[in-house]
């Protein structure tokens, strides 16, 4: 996965991955998951960062920026699949499933009253 180069050329350079948030406009917890592979990055993204890094885009850049690597879990186990759904689909709909979770969670106290 070209993240792994991502880091790499980072910790090389000497750049935190909080002043790479901060060049991206994002905070640190997002950007951990953009370099990890579970967040996609964008073409912009792409580019701002190898700006940063002053490195040419070719050796950072991930070819096929609307696919990710996601941890996918259920009842037995976790494993880890390239999916073809865009990243923002995916981060879209695990913001919608803590919401759920924590509408479920209020339901549920309102319920023992």
């Amino acid at each position: 996965m070209e993240q792994k180069k991502l880091k790499k050329i980072r910790t090389r350079k000497g750049f935190t991955q909080k002043e790479l948030a901060d060049a991206l406009s994002t905070d640190i917890s997002n950007y951990c998951r953009k370099e990890r592979g579970f967040v996609g990055i964008t073409s912009k993204e792409w580019k701002k960062l190898a700006t940063v890094l002053d490195v040419p885009e070719e050796e950072i850049y991930q070819d096929n920026e609307t696919m990710m690597s996601n941890t996918f879990f259920d009842n037995s186990s976790i494993t880890n699949q390239n999916v073809g759904v865009p990243a923002v689909i995916l981060e879209q709909l695990f913001d919608y499933i803590n919401l759920l979770k924590e509408e479920n969670s209020r339901l549920k106290k309102e319920l023992e009253k």
